[in-house]
């Protein structure tokens, strides 16, 4: 008998881990932070539901609102891509986070001529005023 109660226990608490995951919600403004070599840099990452899809932008301080593609959420994984433009030259950054709550973790890797740099990134979701 203990061990019916003990594996439909845990079980159920399997399922409430499930259902929170179902729960994670990419929608909102991220304030992002990350360092490139020893300089810190903020970008700030907008996702937006349309439709069934989700669509966004990065904004950085020198450039704004630069449309994202490949914008993916599966589980609590959101991947997507950005092209950040610097002068004359564009770098296609590719960028994985884990979203939990109101913050995410991740990577962002670019391909700088053949080579391929990764460097962390975190945010955090903007409070809405109620």
């Amino acid at each position: 008998m203990k061990t019916i109660f003990s594996a439909a226990l845990v079980l159920w608490l399997c399922g409430l881990a499930g259902a929170a995951a179902d729960k994670v919600d990419p929608v909102g403004t991220w304030t992002c932070e990350y360092k490139i070599g020893e300089q810190q840099r903020t970008a700030t990452l907008t996702i937006k539901k349309v439709g069934d899809n989700l669509a966004g932008t990065m904004t950085w301080p020198d450039q704004k609102d630069e449309k994202l593609t490949d914008l993916k959420l599966k589980d609590a994984e959101l991947t997507f891509s950005a092209d950040r433009k610097l002068g004359d030259n564009k770098f296609h950054v590719e960028y994985k986070f884990t979203i939990t709550g109101d913050t995410l973790k991740g990577k962002g890797a670019v391909d700088n001529a053949g080579q391929k740099t990764e460097f962390d990134i975190e945010g955090k979701r903007e409070k809405k005023d109620k």
